[in-house]
């Protein structure tokens, strides 16, 4: 069985993650984007991340927002290093797919 994260780690993963936080048990994140395309266009370029990595976020797109939900299902829906690896790959498309804030 894949060991759950103490508070700790999860506090010190999220401290390189900029946006997520740790809500009700999982790795959260909500990113709005310019439009309902850009917001699929993201979903669509993590694609091969997350087959690579073989482990798949709970997320849901209303319109030009998407909200992403990590947690390992092996690890009874807990927040494993598997969740943070996901979040990392995430963020990098984030990153790129959305314009730096002020």
């Amino acid at each position: 069985m894949i060991r759950p994260l103490l508070p700790a780690e999860i506090e010190q993963a999220l401290a390189s993650l900029p946006g997520w936080s740790y809500r009700d048990g999982a790795l959260c994140c909500e990113a709005r984007f310019a439009s309902f395309r850009a917001a699929i266009a993201f979903i669509a370029s993590c694609v091969d991340d997350i087959d690579r990595l073989d482990h798949h976020p709970e997320w849901c797109n209303v319109y030009n927002r998407v909200r992403i939900r990590l947690t390992t299902h092996d690890a009874g829906n807990q927040v494993t290093e598997r969740d943070v690896a996901l979040a990392r790959c995430l963020q990098e498309r984030l990153r790129a797919a959305l314009p730096p804030t002020p």
